[in-house]
């Protein structure tokens, strides 16, 4: 994971404190550590807690669910430490997984405990470190697209993954695991989401390939290197990972991706800038693999109602009082606009 990234660590967010005592007296006796104990929190991602851990010149990355009721099968630390303590030996840019705890005596939920990696992560516009550079939105897409297919072309079994997941029937199960993450959820007007699930249900198309699927692959999940805009070193959030059709995944990244629809919205999870078109990532993407794309409007769908699902679950949290992070107050906006445009590309 990554230490010195534009905009973090930082200190702790209030509400967000663990049991630093425990968690402490925990990983001196199950890490190699020496030295006294920092800690410190990154800012960035909206879901699971992510916080530095250092002894003296040792660096660690802790990772934990967030606080508050969970979705079934989200957040699943024990999937990201089986992924990230296998992966890192055949995919570079997946961190190693040192730890998994399961006893909520610690810090009160499973955790995990990662490597930390230097870089830098681009949210939502390209960095000033990176602007020096001919092209370099179009180099960090190929980038970013390079790790993807990367990802996707790796032998699951040479990486003794193969019982990470089960293939068949990977689109239905994904459609009726999402919709009872809905289910508890939603509310209000739900009219849009429901008429989008209905017609994702009814033309689901054909699975061509069985890949790791990391199910959240954007920009701010990947780390690059200050000087070097053309490779991802790095790609984190792999608790939703699986065995399963990679054009899901795909899908997800082009949900990220700009759009007109969403401008007046200014959302917070969107791109920003001079970054090729759709159309661009889409062409790159079937050279690189050979998969045929005449339905990515129904991948690209999906992604925009799981990311609704998502959004309306993070805005839920905010509203229960589980969660003190006040971006999270914008995505219930974001829900109803990615339901919207999911149901425009269908």
């Amino acid at each position: 994971m990554n230490k010195t990234e534009l905009d973090g660590p930082k200190p702790i967010r209030q509400g967000e404190e663990l049991d630093w005592s425990a968690l402490e007296s925990y990983l001196r006796d199950h890490i190699d550590v020496e030295g006294p104990m920092y800690v410190a929190q990154f800012h960035g991602g909206h879901a699971n807690l992510t916080y530095l851990v250092s002894f003296g010149e040792q660096d660690l990355v802790v990772r934990r669910p967030p606080f508050g009721k969970l979705a079934p099968g989200a957040h699943d630390m024990w999937r990201e430490y089986k992924v990230l303590s296998k992966l890192y030996k055949i995919f570079e840019p997946a961190p190693r997984a040192f730890h998994l705890c399961e006893d909520h005596n610690v810090i009160g939920s499973d955790f995990i405990v990662i490597e930390c990696r230097s870089g830098v992560v681009l949210r939502t516009k390209v960095l000033d470190c990176h602007k020096e550079f001919d092209r370099v939105e179009q180099r960090l897409t190929n980038a970013l697209i390079t790790a993807e297919t990367d990802l996707h072309m790796v032998d699951y079994d040479a990486a003794d993954l193969s019982n990470l997941g089960r293939p068949e029937g990977f689109l239905l199960r994904q459609l009726k695991g999402w919709s009872k993450r809905w289910e508890l959820s939603k509310a209000g007007n739900t009219e849009e989401m429901d008429l989008l699930l209905r017609r994702l249900s009814d033309d689901m198309p054909r699975t061509q390939r069985v890949s790791i699927v990391h199910n959240d692959i954007k920009f701010d999940n990947c780390q690059f290197q200050p000087h070097d805009p053309d490779r991802v070193t790095s790609i984190f959030d792999w608790d939703m990972c699986t065995l399963g059709d990679p054009l899901t995944d795909f899908g997800t990244t082009l949900s990220y991706w700009q759009e007109p629809f969403f401008e007046d919205l200014k959302l917070p999870v969107m791109l920003h800038g001079d970054f090729p078109s759709k159309s661009y990532l889409i062409e790159k993407y079937a050279n690189m693999t050979g998969l045929d794309m005449g339905r990515m409007n129904w991948y690209e769908a999906f992604a925009y109602w799981k990311g609704a699902v998502i959004a309306q679950q993070l805005y839920a949290r905010y509203l229960m009082g589980d969660s003190t992070d006040d971006r999270m107050a914008k995505f219930g906006v974001t829900a109803g606009a990615f339901a919207k445009y999911g149901l425009s590309i269908l």
